[in-house]
């Protein structure tokens, strides 16, 4: 793993929560996007190396609505950039990690994506993400 590529943190309402970390963090957002594979409106804040990620539920079926109504806003995930996210999967797989997917999959801010689920790393969702193009190890 390179570094901590981001923080997804969810919410109800992106326009409140831009302006919250517009405030917070002393500068705008640079990019807001929507990614209808997971039915979630996305904010991105640079801060240094790493960003944070804010989570719209775009759909009332959606993981981030469904995050938020059993646990509430807050910390979603931790995602974390690799150079070859197969090879990373494949070798956390063989560590007894459980995969989310068997494959990555096109994310935000123009990466490729892939997670773990929390019950195999203590109750905290992971994010793996390498940058696109081009997918290592295809």
């Amino acid at each position: 793993m390179l570094k901590i590529d981001h923080i997804g943190i969810a919410f109800r309402n992106m326009a409140d929560s831009n302006e919250l970390f517009h405030k917070l963090l002393g500068t705008a957002h640079y990019k807001v996007e929507s990614v209808e594979t997971e039915k979630v409106a996305t904010s991105f804040f640079q801060i240094g190396e790493s960003k944070i990620e804010l989570l719209e539920a775009s759909d009332p079926e959606s993981p981030i609505a469904k995050f938020i109504e059993k646990r509430g806003e807050g910390i979603h995930h931790i995602a974390f950039e690799v150079d070859d996210i197969r090879a990373e999967m494949k070798r956390l797989e063989a560590e007894g990690f459980q995969l989310l997917q068997q494959e990555p999959r096109k994310g935000a801010d123009n990466k490729w994506v892939a997670f773990l689920h929390p019950k195999s790393s203590n109750g905290v969702l992971v994010e793996l993400c390498q940058s696109m193009p081009p997918l290592v190890g295809q």
